[in-house]
């Protein structure tokens, strides 16, 4: 498949671990950030099919990087990924235009799951 799907988590870790479930069912086009700063950087440059998105990261939060990307695109399509109790982040998220949301700690299928029912 080649969606391109831009990965956003100050975690390497969490990113490795999706990009592991992605990449284990054929999506093979995946960019990486670190922060939300970064992830705006690429939208931009990169233009991705879908991205997935930490909401607590340093520079510029998740919330503050869906708000940027969405103003530039109403259109693009994110993924919100939250701890548990978050869940005000997570409304404010969903009314700036977030998709969906997947709750750390992440489940293989749940990840796979919310990333094809988006792209279709």
């Amino acid at each position: 498949m080649d969606k391109k799907i831009l990965l956003v988590d100050d975690a390497a870790f969490m990113r490795m671990l999706i990009r592991d479930t992605l990449t284990k069912n054929g999506f093979t086009n995946i960019l990486e950030a670190a922060d939300g700063e970064i992830a705006c950087q690429m939208y931009e440059a990169e233009n991705p099919d879908l991205v997935v998105m930490d909401i607590t990261m340093p520079n510029k939060t998740g919330i503050e990087a869906l708000a940027e990307i969405k103003a530039k695109n109403p259109a693009a399509k994110v993924i919100m990924c939250s701890a548990m109790g978050q869940e005000a982040m997570v409304v404010e998220a969903i009314k700036l235009g977030a998709l969906d949301f997947i709750v750390k700690p992440f489940k293989p299928d749940r990840i796979l799951q919310t990333v094809t029912k988006i792209l279709g």
